[in-house]
């Protein structure tokens, strides 16, 4: 394990000749993938105007999510037998036949299809661009290059609706998706010619593994269920049924041949099993923002829909300003931001629960703090689960790092569904019922804050043990 040195030249590096045109496809391809989620979303009323299927509005989005955690699950395994080249490459040309099959669509049932297809292309593209920061760059120079991956979130805030939006004004829905497929396209004709074939040296034929993906299948149903069933009694239910699939899921990964997580994934003896963990936990702590807090400012604070959703962007804002900030920090100072980042993130939702129901401002202000917590620990932490892995298992940690985050968000979602349902949530609640939901729903997720700090410190010294072993070993 390398402690990766800070760079001579900074961010200049990354422009040198001989990384710069893969830096870019890897930053089209995240941007691409990020500003569909919004695209759609920006789309979705034109599209079922001219279509109908009003009832089947949420399944879109939720077939996109299903199917790129799955594909981002299995983007490690395919690495190792394909190629890492050869698997982002397939990404961006299956991203391209679903967009091909939303344009084309001729009823609701065909956009959720075409959705599905996305995210299966849209998952390998996120798994398969950790292997290539891995395989590509330096690792002195991998905090920098997952900070821009990250920031691709927050342009794709501004160019995703603005995109959508055009082509919605215009009449013509269908032209969003017909340009997406061909920069869809180029990204996969780029990948050939620019990206290195990484490929993992135990590649070898294997077989599919089915039951674990369908047990990551039905922790995606369960949770996406606890989303929408109203009894938190079911909500809980269904959130514990969800957790024990994941875990059913590990057991089988652990004793399999060919692994779609690291063989320590979420182990608390090992660095990389520790920083699974805490990307878990961060990833849950931040995932209220996307669903509730656009309710609260509008509720709230009378807002319209579209000034509250850029006021939940402060924290992707946030997220993306604050990585860059400390994207080139010494070693001494990564751990402590690595625990920073959740310490941060405990008081901004503690502190938005508190001033929710008492200006848009300073809730915005808490949500901007939200995403910088975040933002401050993220690279670093991918970093360790990154140069921790195991020999033989590189790629598949990498690849586990987007794997890890969109679970997280969805158990996260589904944590903070059965958080506002407790409190007596509805759409029309009257002032003071409706902020002492907006106290409670992000002051219960500050628990994985929280226990983001006790694992911050963890790994923190279990890396230090290991780099100081290492260091000995070596001399």
């Amino acid at each position: 394990m390398t402690t990766g040195a800070e760079p001579r030249h900074g961010w200049s590096v990354l422009l040198q000749r001989e990384w710069l045109p893969a830096l870019a496809v890897l930053l089209g391809g995240i941007l691409l993938h990020s500003m569909n989620v919004l695209m759609l979303a920006t789309v979705l009323p034109t599209i079922v105007g001219e279509l109908g299927g009003a009832p089947l509005m949420s399944l879109p989005s939720t077939a996109f999510l299903a199917s790129s955690i799955i594909a981002a699950t299995c983007s490690g395994l395919a690495t190792a037998t394909f190629g890492a080249r050869n698997t982002y490459a397939a990404g961006a040309a299956v991203f391209t036949a679903g967009a091909m099959v939303i344009a084309f669509a001729s009823d609701m049932e065909w956009v959720i299809a075409g959705r599905f297809v996305q995210g299966l292309g849209g998952g390998l593209i996120a798994g398969v661009a950790y292997v290539l920061v891995r395989s590509t760059f330096p690792e002195a120079t991998w905090a920098r290059v997952i900070s821009l991956l990250s920031a691709m979130w927050s342009v794709a805030i501004l160019v995703g609706p603005l995109a959508g939006g055009a082509f919605a004004r215009l009449g013509h829905w269908r032209g969003s998706f017909v340009m997406v497929s061909v920069i869809a396209a180029i990204l996969a004709l780029g990948a050939f010619r620019v990206l290195p074939n990484a490929r993992a040296a135990s590649a070898r034929r294997t077989a599919f593994p089915g039951m674990r993906l369908a047990l990551v299948c039905a922790a995606i149903a369960s949770s996406s269920s606890a989303a929408v069933v109203t009894s938190p009694v079911a909500k809980a239910l269904l959130i514990a049924l969800a957790v024990a699939f994941l875990a059913m899921m590990l057991w089988l990964d652990r004793r399999a041949a060919a692994r779609l997580l690291p063989s320590d994934a979420f182990a608390v003896t090992t660095p990389t099993g520790l920083g699974l963990w805490l990307l878990l936990l961060v990833a849950v702590a931040y995932s209220p923002l996307q669903i509730f807090i656009p309710i609260f400012l509008q509720s709230l604070h009378g807002l319209d829909p579209l000034t509250a959703g850029y006021g939940v962007a402060c924290a992707s804002l946030g997220w993306t300003v604050a990585s860059v900030l400390v994207a080139g920090a010494l070693e001494e100072w990564r751990n402590r931001f690595i625990a920073l980042g959740p310490f941060v993130m405990l008081v901004s939702l503690v502190a938005a629960g508190m001033v929710a129901g008492h200006g848009a401002l300073l809730l915005c202000a808490a949500i901007l703090g939200i995403g910088a917590g975040i933002g401050v620990c993220w690279a670093f932490v991918s970093q360790r689960v990154m140069s921790g892995a195991r020999k033989g298992e590189e790629a598949i940690a990498a690849s586990s790092v987007p794997t890890v985050q969109q679970m997280g968000f969805a158990l996260g979602a589904a944590l903070s569904g059965l958080a506002a349902n407790s409190a007596g949530f509805a759409v029309d609640l009257p002032h003071e019922a409706m902020a002492h939901v907006a106290l409670v729903v992000p002051v219960c997720l500050s628990v994985a804050a929280a226990l983001g700090v006790l694992t911050a410190l963890r790994l923190n010294r279990l890396f230090g043990r290991t780099a100081g072993l290492q260091d000995r070993s070596g001399s």
